[in-house]
């Protein structure tokens, strides 16, 4: 079925790069070949950490193998695709800082093309089963632990956004990023287009049903006010660590500067961000605060999910 669509995927589009994602047990010889005989440029795999007690807590020791299991299946892997990244989470409860530096030394030692260390983000609904599980979330650490990854990935990777680091030009899957505009498909997905934000159904019968009847699956829409647009140009594009002013003006008929008056200036005050030839820079500290902030809209996006999938009454309806 997957060596399938991706040839569907493929006769329908013009698809100049296909990323996917994966668990760890479906790093097999079988699956592997079927992605990079299917055109497969990114793989990108959830790993969150390699320490055996922080994988116990997660629930995922027993589904995907220990640490050293895991490490093993990766260290296989590199080669096989342009760009193998390793998706990591940092920031839990229980984690020290030397169970982060182990991390970070077996991303070192593997020499994974592409890692992208999420801080823990956690919505309202899911709080309470992680506190159970790892006892009450706190961010005091969460700078420390930041500072200390681009500390240690500094001498071989460089930043692509705020939180992924590559060896080499790789691709992000940070489309808010590298597009304007996108476009979800599949229930539950969402899209920025024509300054609007909108959210597909979470509910797969009515997500088919809406489609067989010619109508486009919407569940929400926010329309941005043109101040709004400018405000989250500004946060994604400088996710991505750098923003071109002159694209950024003309693209908002010259009212760029003129609405962050205040945002940019602030910025640069509090040493978080540079201007060199017409662009904005993300400094050390900027990356650490667009950690912060993309944090916090994530954690948004993830409680309007959990709202929406609470909201559907059929078992399996929403899409995991």
């Amino acid at each position: 079925e997957l060596a399938g669509l991706l040839d569907d995927l493929k006769g329908l589009f013009q698809m100049r790069e296909i990323s996917m994602e994966t668990n760890p047990n479906h790093l097999t010889d079988e699956i592997m070949t079927i992605l990079k005989q299917g055109g497969v440029n990114r793989l990108s795999v959830g790993v969150q950490s390699f320490d055996d007690s922080l994988l116990k807590q997660m629930e995922r020791y027993h589904k995907y193998g220990s640490g050293a299991e895991i490490r093993d299946r990766l260290a296989k892997l590199m080669g096989w695709f342009d760009t193998l990244n390793v998706d990591m989470i940092f920031n839990f409860p229980t984690q020290t800082m030397s169970m982060l530096e182990g991390d970070l030394q077996i991303i070192k030692e593997i020499q994974a093309d592409q890692v992208t260390f999420y801080p823990l983000m956690v919505s309202e609904m899911t709080k309470r089963e992680l506190s159970r599980r790892f006892g009450p979330i706190s961010y005091n650490q969460e700078r420390l632990f930041y500072e200390k990854i681009v500390e240690m990935l500094r001498d071989d990777y460089s930043c692509g956004t705020a939180w992924c680091f590559s060896r080499k030009k790789s691709m992000i899957d940070e489309y808010i990023v590298d597009y304007d505009e996108y476009v979800g498909a599949g229930s539950g997905s969402f899209g920025y287009v024509n300054g609007a934000c909108v959210a597909n159904t979470f509910s797969v019968p009515d997500y088919m049903r809406q489609i067989e009847q010619g109508k486009l699956p919407i569940l929400a829409k926010k329309n941005f006010s043109k101040r709004e647009q400018i405000h989250y140009d500004f946060m994604m594009k400088l996710f991505g660590t750098s923003l071109n002013l002159e694209k950024a003006e003309r693209k908002f008929n010259g009212l760029f500067m003129r609405t962050l008056w205040k945002e940019i200036p602030l910025f640069k005050l509090v040493g978080a961000l540079v201007q060199e030839n017409g662009t904005l820079k993300l400094t050390p500290k900027g990356q650490y605060f667009w950690v912060i902030m993309m944090r916090e809209f994530f954690t948004g996006v993830n409680n309007f999910r959990d709202i929406c999938r609470a909201s559907i009454k059929t078992p399996n309806e929403c899409t995991q």
